[in-house]
């Protein structure tokens, strides 16, 4: 592998700044350079959170060029739909079947696109498109606060990569009392796809 790129897309709260210093730290332990950068926006205010994370035999800069990413991950449908031209064409998208309806679509100022619609723009970009339902795993292992590890379960698994060196990057990366409820949740996304 010369380099891959990943880009994570979710909404402030949903783990991704987490996921992508996983992914980053994965990519270290296979031998890999790797690099991240990322922007939070209005993430405390629900707003959007892009991480760029590429890895490779040589990295020069962490950020990702428009429609350069291998993997678009997204922890929310519509910033899949934001984010998808950003991936190669034919890239890999893995999204979590998942809406949060952002406050100008509340307030009645824009609508949110409707399944149909979010599945043709993807599917303009690539066929390579794995839905998760992640948010549904977690919260049926008990906590939706593991919805970014399900996604990253889920990813180790289309990557076709052991989980090993994941789990022990996430182990080291959680508090000790959460360790277990993760390795569920990392596994539960490795069987989701």
């Amino acid at each position: 592998m010369n380099a891959m790129s990943f880009l994570l897309a979710g909404v402030g709260g949903q783990g991704t700044i987490l996921a992508s210093n996983v992914l980053m730290e994965v990519g270290l332990a296979l031998g890999y350079e790797a690099k991240k950068a990322e922007v939070h926006g209005m993430s405390q205010r629900g707003g959007s959170v892009i991480s760029h994370v590429r890895w490779g035999e040589k990295v020069f800069s962490p950020v990702i060029a428009p429609g350069d990413a291998d993997v678009l991950i997204a922890f929310e449908k519509l910033e899949a739909v934001r984010f998808i031209r950003d991936l190669k064409p034919g890239g890999m998208a893995l999204i979590n079947e998942y809406a949060i309806v952002p406050v100008t679509v509340s307030s009645g100022d824009q609508t949110y696109p409707d399944d149909e619609a979010i599945r043709a723009t993807i599917a303009a970009v690539t066929e390579n498109v794995h839905w998760v339902e992640a948010i549904t795993i977690a919260e049926n292992l008990g906590s939706a606060k593991v919805t970014n590890v399900v996604m990253l379960g889920a990813l180790s698994r289309l990557l076709e990569m052991e989980p090993s060196p994941w789990l022990t990057v996430i182990e080291a990366r959680v508090p000790q009392k959460f360790v277990e409820l993760n390795r569920q949740a990392f596994q539960a996304g490795r069987e989701a796809v």
